[in-house]
């Protein structure tokens, strides 16, 4: 599962000259956070992530695990001859995880059926992450180069960045979701990974 913040900052260099080129720097700060959960069967472990947790946002249930994600961008547009161009753009995704921790002690069959679960849910949650990746490039792209001719204030570039910023993340949010989809289906990846932590053997 997953939640997810955009917002965008985009100021106004002035009457400076241009840097040569628009520049983009991207990075990505990384956490991840732990929840504990004890049992003694699969079914006690899954019903003390019902109970346990991260809160879906929306819902009154619980999630297995979640990726939750901010995503900012600090634009600087400078104008010179009634053009104004993106001069600099810096983006900030800042992702975190949250993943159950089994605290309690476990036979060796539940111990082998809980490593595998874990790291079932732990790639699901990581390819949220890796398309929230994908979209701070996505958008790098596509705000690389904004220029028009424009106001002394650069409203319509203004416009324009914000714009592209907000479409790329619809794009890729519809990605996330059609990803959940996939994964949450009835007979799907979750529903299997949930299964197999119950057999008894």
């Amino acid at each position: 599962m997953r939640l997810a913040v955009l917002t965008c900052l985009v100021a106004i260099g002035g009457l400076c000259g241009f840097a040569p080129s628009a520049s983009a720097n991207t990075k990505v700060l990384v956490k991840t956070r732990t929840y504990d959960i004890s049992g003694t069967t699969g079914a006690a472990l899954i019903e003390a992530m019902d109970r346990n947790g991260p809160k879906r946002h929306g819902f009154m249930t619980h999630a297995i695990a979640l990726t939750a994600y901010t995503v900012s961008w600090d634009l600087e547009i400078s104008r010179e001859g009634g053009v104004c161009r993106l001069r600099q753009a810096n983006g900030t995704l800042d992702l975190t995880y949250t993943l159950p921790r089994m605290v309690s002690a476990a036979t060796p069959a539940l111990q082998k059926r809980w490593k595998r679960f874990f790291a079932g849910v732990r790639a699901h949650e990581h390819n949220h992450g890796r398309i929230a990746r994908t979209m701070m490039r996505a958008t790098e792209r596509s705000i690389t180069g904004l220029e028009f001719a424009d106001n002394w204030v650069c409203s319509k570039t203004h416009r324009e960045a914000r714009r592209r910023i907000k479409a790329v993340y619809a794009e890729y949010e519809a990605k996330q979701n059609a990803f959940d989809a996939r994964e949450h289906r009835h007979g799907g990846h979750v529903e299997r990974l949930i299964g197999a932590l119950l057999r008894k053997q």
